[in-house]
């Protein structure tokens, strides 16, 4: 298995990455690093910006998992935003080559106004199903060409509401390179969240080889009078990560779970937790580019 990060002291502009904060990362315990870098525009990011950071992490000895891919909205019924959409992930996969990605890492989008991950009416019909597949399908040729993987978030706000439709999803896209990032957290209802490791174990089960990577987050019910699941920093709740990093470690020792959801501040204690249950598993935790026995 091979743990990773992303947010907390990550810097939103792939100019500021240094050795330095590669250094903090793997003092962590941690070999590669997913990044938003949110201000570098991948239409208009030079190659020689992205191929610094390549240089950078292999000198450093870390890996780039995963970097963004800039939240478009791949479902929307208006046909030229939908392609505009597109072709903002195939500009985010070219530029995840240039960097080194392993994959990108989206969601399908949302037809809110208000964000990519809110709820709307529409994100649950078979016509914004139908708009994701085709532009996943516009979208596969690029991830295949550029050897990076498009990996797709789901969460029950949005179109990819379950593992069940993820997996119908991904099966009519049928590309190698268009694949599913794991988030514990994202499908966890009221009926499974004091039993974590049951829902874990049937995502698991119904995505099955779809997954290549995983987003290890927290996630508890809390004390209102309207049901509320809060998310967060691992080790805070009620995930079962036990149960996630065998499920990771039975499909492949080479895919990376990546910490979400935690400060620069809780960070370091989440390392500890992770390598921690790692021991207690048994499951070996790889470098950077060591290879799986």
């Amino acid at each position: 298995m091979r743990f990773g990060m992303c947010g907390a002291f990550l810097p939103d502009d792939m100019n500021d990455l240094n050795a330095d904060t590669c250094k903090r990362v793997r003092d962590m315990g941690f070999s590669g690093i997913f990044t938003r870098f949110k201000k570098n525009d991948p239409h208009t990011t030079p190659r020689a910006q992205a191929e610094r950071v390549r240089k950078l992490l292999a000198d450093e000895n870390l890996s780039l998992f995963q970097v963004t891919g800039y939240w478009q909205n791949l479902v929307n019924s208006d046909e030229p935003a939908r392609k505009e959409a597109v072709r903002t992930v195939q500009a985010a996969l070219q530029l995840a080559n240039w960097l080194g990605a392993r994959g990108i890492d989206t969601g399908p989008g949302s037809m809110s106004p208000d964000g990519p991950w809110f709820p709307h009416r529409d994100n649950w019909t078979a016509a914004s199903r139908k708009q994701l597949v085709k532009s996943l399908k516009e979208c596969a040729p690029v991830a295949e060409d550029t050897d990076v993987y498009l990996s797709m978030e789901g969460h029950q706000l949005v179109t990819l509401e379950s593992a069940e439709i993820t997996a119908e999803i991904l099966n009519e896209v049928n590309s190698p390179r268009v694949t599913s990032d794991y988030d514990s957290a994202n499908w966890i209802t009221r009926e499974h969240v004091f039993d974590t490791g049951a829902a874990v174990k049937h995502h698991f089960d119904v995505l099955n080889k779809n997954i290549i990577s995983c987003h290890a987050k927290d996630i508890w019910i809390e004390n209102r009078l309207s049901l509320h699941l809060q998310d967060g920093c691992p080790g805070k709740g009620l995930m079962d990560f036990h149960t996630l990093f065998q499920q990771m470690e039975s499909l492949s020792p080479d895919f990376p779970v990546i910490v979400e959801g935690a400060t620069s501040e809780e960070m370091p204690e989440v390392a500890r937790l992770f390598h921690q249950i790692a021991g207690e598993l048994n499951i070996r935790i790889l470098d950077a580019h060591e290879v799986p026995a």
